[in-house]
């Protein structure tokens, strides 16, 4: 187990070389006398990633000190979660798969305006020996002894937020279930696991589990973040309709739900009846799952509720929209209906992506909208289920290489700042070698 740990962190480190490897390459062949593919620098749009929150890193200027040093130009850092190269290692099927998507990484224009591509710069042979271990998908087993793949990192609010789809297709070629993780809120990792991964791999869910929990809707009905341990059967009332709003996204899918509450000590019974009585009175399944105090014994009565709607073909999977449609239709169709907006506006250089993306004849790719997961809409302060709200596109990312594009809404971004008071502080080691502070 220890092993394969290391193996895993190993992925984000090879992950960081690919990625970083490529921007090395691009930043030498600009910098040498020939420049041979004639790359205009002030046309890059490949950025370096590092594993870190660091809000300083997000604009910087590299190539300073001298001819021998590059060509200075301004560019900056995403946390490496956000990654193009982790978004196609979560795609890629097989080796000749991840080289090839790798090829299609998209970088920039010429000073005749022609696109240049990773394959024009023959990096994509190097970008995947670096990840020919970390393609390979990483076994491990729960304190019961229950078999996990644990594959691929990318955040849902700024990525696809889905493990990968070898790791997918190995659980199912290997067990009668196979039960994967979308992160963050069914408007995020759900929606681009439906309508990028499996449209991607062809495949075709059976069921949502949908967990909630008591905290979280308390929060969304305006209880205060301090108080979210101490019963409120008011605020739980008025969170409810953030967890119906959810409800309906996943039937716009045709996928059958079955909501997991996930059980806190502090939870009170007349709180957990609410959540229950408000899933019959829809004629949704519902199961307390307290995982947590009981392991799996505390998820049986929620397995049985999966067993049964998988075996009973209640489910019709069908994406939310189809790939060929216009970019700024696609947009609307997300943010009208699974966010629940009134419509999308786009800043004047949205609007120049937009055309880029059109002359680079990539309308064709689905897309994958990096939004706050802290609320429906693009403002983290609109909790519950908000309505008459606007949707600002900011700019669109290409991700040639993951087959998808990237609106990118709100003040979202994809290198993360650490908080006024970051966990560090609490953070310390005694003259024992024993770390405290990390809970």
């Amino acid at each position: 187990m220890e092993d394969i740990n290391l193996h895993f962190t190993g992925d984000f480190a090879a992950i960081e070389k690919a990625h970083n490897l490529l921007a090395a390459i691009i930043d030498n062949n600009i910098q040498s006398k020939s420049n041979s593919l004639n790359i205009d620098p002030r046309t890059i749009s490949w950025k370096r990633v590092i594993d870190l929150n660091d809000r300083a890193l997000r604009r910087v200027i590299v190539g300073l000190g001298g001819t021998t040093s590059g060509v200075p130009r301004e560019t900056g850092f995403d946390i490496t979660a956000a990654s193009e190269i982790m978004a196609i290692l979560c795609l890629a099927e097989t080796l000749t798969d991840l080289k090839e998507r790798l090829g299609n990484i998209f970088i920039g224009y010429t000073f005749d305006k022609r696109p240049i591509y990773a394959r024009d710069l023959r990096a994509q042979g190097a970008m995947t020996a670096l990840l020919k271990d970390a393609i390979k998908p990483n076994l491990v087993q729960t304190i019961e002894g229950n078999p996990a793949i644990i594959h691929g990192g990318p955040f849902a609010n700024i990525a696809q937020g889905t493990n990968t789809v070898i790791a997918t297709l190995m659980g199912m070629s290997h067990s009668e279930y196979t039960v994967t993780e979308a992160g963050f809120g069914f408007d995020l990792g759900a929606e681009k696991f439906f309508d990028i991964k499996c449209q991607s791999a062809n495949l075709k869910p059976k069921v949502v589990v949908l967990t909630t929990t008591i905290r979280a809707l308390k929060y969304h009905g305006g209880a205060d973040l301090k108080e979210l341990t101490e019963p409120n059967i008011d605020a739980l009332k008025k969170g409810i309709p953030n967890l119906e709003k959810h409800l309906e996204n996943i039937g716009k899918f045709g996928v059958a739900p079955v909501i997991a509450i996930n059980q806190f000590a502090s939870d009170t019974d007349a709180e957990i009846k609410l959540i229950m009585d408000f899933a019959i009175s829809k004629g949704i399944r519902v199961a307390l799952a307290n995982v947590w105090g009981k392991g799996g014994e505390g998820a049986l009565e929620l397995a049985q509720h999966v067993i049964d709607i998988v075996e009973s073909n209640a489910s019709n999977f069908k994406p939310l929209y189809n790939w060929n449609a216009t970019v700024i239709d696609k947009i609307s169709k997300i943010a009208t209906e699974i966010y629940g907006a009134e419509h999308v506006d786009y800043t004047s250089k949205a609007k120049a992506n937009l055309r880029k993306i059109k002359n680079l004849e990539l309308e064709h790719l689905p897309v994958c909208i990096a939004k706050t997961q802290k609320s429906l809409s693009d403002n983290p302060k609109l909790l519950g289920r908000p309505k008459d709200f606007i949707i600002t596109v900011r700019e669109i990312e290409i991700a040639a290489g993951a087959g998808f594009l990237i609106p990118i809404t709100g003040d979202i971004m994809r290198m993360p700042g650490l908080p006024a008071h970051p966990s560090s502080e609490g953070i310390d080691i005694n003259d024992d070698g024993e770390i405290i502070g990390l809970f």
